[in-house]
């Protein structure tokens, strides 16, 4: 939008500008100001905008792709160069007019010229075989007047391959399970990535992958009605097959026995990997294992049931839950497993047993099922600051509870342990027993857990359990919900880290930039540099992210005191295992640690870490 004061009165006006461009006000100098709003910066109405899609690893032209804006106003295919152009309209100018339609400025007339803007507000790109660049979302084009912009798409990874079978019997619709490593709060969990079916030839592929780690199995293939192919291995009395059936077990890429054991597979942007997997048919054998549960159970609605290898939770083998006869059923071969059980609700109820399977069926040992326990929480606060955050009202069916306790700034959940996918985390709660507000965790599962603290106030300067300290330690809990209490020691006394990242510019609408090739940022005023304060393995506190000024300033705040590694990276790092000091390792030779200790002000200067040759 466009800004122009009247002509008696232009030669006398002052612009000022906000650095974003979002804002100018002029104020006249014959006694009254006039403001003109100005909702984004134009240019010429008869600009255009021209720009290159290319290949984010090649860097080459990427033709017949479809450059598009969020609104749909502006759409167009590069041409064989990959390159694409938009005139950008004319745009229409109104007068918005406040009080009298006189000239006269004493009148307190208030006259607004409003010019909308011709711009796309920023532009995305597709084509098949490729994805969005994560580390180039795009510009903000109603703040960036460029004219020519480069556009980047990642090529598209691919694991491809063949299924065989020990027979020259054709392999047709083998199902294939993938899974991708994703960092989550700083520890790598394993999460589906897709299926794929094998076709009459035994080949299959997964496309649209991006550039990651990941496992690949097949799943279980039984005879397809065991009962009906042959009727001689039936017992007619118990309709029960006499002898073994027969099937194929799930096959762990490269022939691993178990998911924690499968070989992982690095796929670079663009990068198509060829594996094979080969089945061996297996005798199968019926298991059935009654499940114990108390008299008042709430089990209609059934149990869950997980099977597993080797003690470690993963995919591959099934069983199931028989409602009518209380029992898990379902076929197995030779092998040794862990049967997990759970029910949900209010009342829900977990339970495991193990099993050994060796040339015949199972029936049993029982699955014993208990109650989920509920785990107490106690804190204990010194802070030295006054608390002025009140009480909080909560209000459940029409009646409200005033809470004084913890719960107003603090909240405490557990969270799984296993890397494989994420269980739901068991969130704290806040209780009235007896007059009194107290803290605890109900309907914990047995299982084992990290204790996540998140405070508004302070900070969890120790959080234990009996002898474990689970800031670095997970927490144990046994069937039943048995754990000992958990007690959390609160405090104020915070430090701070301050400072400048060395290799941040500034570009020139303010927004900073880093001199790798690449890296520039278009927010408006955020430089291309992220801060992440990481607690060492023998300290306390949890990771701290510092906001950097387009100066490449950065003030972190609130720390827990102890020892931290300051890395300043040139953008996000959405896989950076920071609870994991095995792959901290990697950074040991980056970034600095610095001590601090309660009130303490520290100061530093930091080297920006480039990502594309880390």
């Amino acid at each position: 939008m466009r800004i122009e004061a009247p002509k008696w009165a232009r030669g006398r006006a002052v612009r000022l500008a906000s650095k974003a461009g979002s804002l100018a006000c002029v104020f006249a100098v014959l006694g009254l100001g006039l403001c003109f709003a100005q909702a984004s910066p134009v240019s010429d109405p008869s600009d255009t905008i021209r720009g290159i899609v290319v290949n984010s690893v090649t860097r080459e032209p990427i033709g017949r792709a479809l450059v598009v804006s969020p609104d749909n106003r502006f759409a167009a295919l590069t041409n064989s160069e990959g390159r694409f152009q938009f005139d950008l309209p004319k745009v229409d100018t109104t007068d918005q007019n406040s009080g009298s339609d006189s000239p006269n400025f004493a009148s307190s007339s208030f006259r607004t010229q409003t010019r909308l803007s011709n711009r796309p507000y920023m532009l995305t790109v597709r084509k098949p075989g490729f994805m969005p660049d994560p580390n180039n979302p795009g510009q903000n084009l109603q703040i960036d007047l460029v004219h020519d912009l480069t556009l980047a798409l990642v090529p598209e990874s691919l694991i491809v391959g063949t299924v065989t079978l020990p027979t020259s019997e054709a392999p047709d619709s083998i199902s294939l399970q993938l899974y991708r490593r994703q960092v989550q709060d700083g520890r790598a969990h394993w999460v589906p990535a897709g299926n794929a079916e094998s076709n009459s030839d035994g080949q299959f592929r997964f496309a649209g992958l991006p550039a990651g780690t990941y496992k690949l199995l097949t799943s279980e293939l039984l005879d397809e009605d065991p009962l009906a192919i042959d009727p001689l291995t039936v017992n007619p009395a118990t309709f029960e097959s006499r002898g073994p059936l027969f099937g194929y077990p799930p096959v762990y890429f490269q022939n691993a026995t178990d998911f924690g054991s499968a070989a992982e597979i690095q796929l670079a942007a663009g990068q198509t990997q060829v594996v094979n997997l080969s089945l061996v048919k297996q005798a199968y054998y019926r298991v059935r294992v009654p499940i114990v549960a108390p008299a008042a159970d709430s089990s209609q609605n059934g149990f869950a049931v997980e099977v597993y290898t080797h003690g470690h939770k993963g995919p591959g083998f099934s069983l199931g839950f028989n409602n009518a006869h209380h029992t898990v059923e379902g076929l197995l071969p030779n092998g040794t497993y862990t049967i997990e059980v759970s029910s949900f609700g209010p009342n829900a109820m977990t339970g495991q047993q193990t099993i050994t399977i060796k040339g015949a069926p199972v029936a049993g040992p029982p699955v014993a099922v208990a109650p989920n326990g509920s785990i107490p929480i106690e804190v204990k606060e010194e802070f030295t600051s006054a608390d002025h955050g009140g009480t909080m009202s909560v209000t459940t069916g029409g009646r409200t509870t005033v809470i004084r306790n913890a719960s107003r700034y603090l909240n405490v959940m557990l969270e799984p342990t296993d890397d494989f996918g994420r269980g739901m985390p068991f969130p704290m709660q806040s209780l009235r027993v007896a007059g009194e507000d107290v803290l605890e965790i109900p309907n914990v599962a047995a299982g084992s857990y990290w204790v996540r603290v998140q405070s508004s106030r302070g900070y969890p300067a120790l959080i234990r359990s009996g002898n474990l300290d689970l800031q670095h330690q997970p927490l144990v809990v046994g069937v039943g919900g048995g754990a000992s209490p958990i007690e959390i020691t609160m405090r104020d006394d915070t430090a701070e880290i301050s400072g400048t990242v060395e290799g941040v510019t500034t570009n020139a609408n303010g927004a900073g930039a880093s001199n790798t090739q690449g890296t520039s940022s278009s927010d408006g005023g955020q430089a291309a540099a992220h801060i992440y304060c990481i607690p060492t393995a023998d300290s306390t506190g949890r990771i701290t992210e510092a906001w950097v000024g387009p100066d490449g300033s950065f003030d972190a705040q609130g720390l827990a005191p102890g020892a931290y590694r300051l890395l300043a990276f040139d953008r996000p790092q959405q896989e950076l295992e920071f609870n994991n000091p095995e792959a901290m390792r990697t950074y040991d030779s980056k970034g600095l640690v610095i001590r601090v200790v309660g009130g303490q002000k520290e100061r530093v200067t930091l080297q920006l870490i480039s990502t594309e040759h880390f």
